[in-house]
């Protein structure tokens, strides 16, 4: 059986979405970058990310990007206004 992907798969978080192309767990990620499993789930759920240089780094070596292709922002992407 196919799955359907629903509508909010579109909306699916950037961060997570790498993390899941990774085959990375929550913690995994965490602890491959230094910060909490919570921090990650606050991330993907659109919180402010605020890292370090290091961890950026380390963003950029799990995921096999470079910064440029990492995305601004890693939470659910923001819905415009309808008609827009």
């Amino acid at each position: 059986m196919v799955k359907k992907k629903s509508g909010s798969e579109d909306n699916e978080s950037p961060l997570k979405k790498l993390r899941e192309e990774a085959g990375l767990s929550q913690q995994e990620l965490a602890t491959r970058i230094g910060v909490a499993v919570a921090t990650i789930s606050r991330w993907e759920r659109g919180a402010p990310a605020m890292l370090t240089v290091p961890q950026m780094k380390a963003l950029c070596k799990v995921f096999d990007r470079s910064i440029e292709e990492l995305p601004d922002e890693f939470g659910v992407p923001k819905r415009s206004p309808e008609g827009e």
